[in-house]
């Protein structure tokens, strides 16, 4: 489900200390529901390996559209990335989460983890277009269970960065977030300690 911003931005959240100059493009709840400890087990299933197959052929198809168009454009190339074009979001870290886990590898999203804490992580990426961000919140609900919490973090590169987010929205919100959001609770549910079987 959409959420608005202040779903993120009321909280006091870390990733406010070191990315008030970004922009919160989108808020997610995500379909995960679990305990009070289950961050780090919905950071795992972010950073792991999925296979595309099981993504919607809306999302593979956009996806593919995507890379191939940022190739075209060299929008991709490693020296428009974090620690190049942009620094690192590490380097804003107070000491207490530098010295803290990072977080997991990604194992093929073009992403890197920047801190973990046991309700919060974050993952940046940059190319020519933008320096994004994704944060995970874990997050307690009416009936005192919890889940996670999506929001996605944007410093867009100048005019680029700017038409290259308002070009993609409608793509966002009609193939890529319902599919994206959709399999992350399938892939939860499949994977709960506690699922009944059949």
């Amino acid at each position: 489900m959409k959420l608005p911003a202040t779903a993120h931005t009321s909280r006091p959240w870390r990733i406010h200390e070191i990315a008030d100059d970004f922009t919160v493009e989108d808020v997610w709840a995500l379909p995960t529901p679990g305990g009070p400890d289950e961050l780090d087990r919905l950071v795992r299933q972010f950073t792991s390996d999925n296979d595309p197959r099981d993504s919607s052929r809306v999302q593979r198809f956009l996806f593919t559209a995507r890379w191939k168009l940022g190739r075209l454009l060299g929008w991709d190339k490693p020296d428009e990335g974090v620690g190049t074009r942009v620094p690192t979001l590490r380097d804003r870290l107070p000491e207490d989460l530098r010295e803290g886990p990072q977080g997991p590898a990604f194992q093929s999203a073009p992403f890197t983890s920047v801190y973990q804490t046991h309700d919060e992580w974050a993952a940046e990426m940059a190319n020519k277009t933008v320096h994004a961000l994704l944060h995970i919140g874990w997050v307690p609900d009416e009936s005192g269970a919890y889940h996670g919490q999506m929001a996605v973090l944007v410093k867009p590169n100048g005019l680029l960065g700017t038409l290259y987010m308002a070009a993609i929205k409608p793509f966002r919100y009609v193939g890529v977030y319902p599919a994206l959001i959709r399999s992350i609770g399938e892939e939860w549910n499949s994977n709960s300690p506690d699922r009944e079987p059949g």
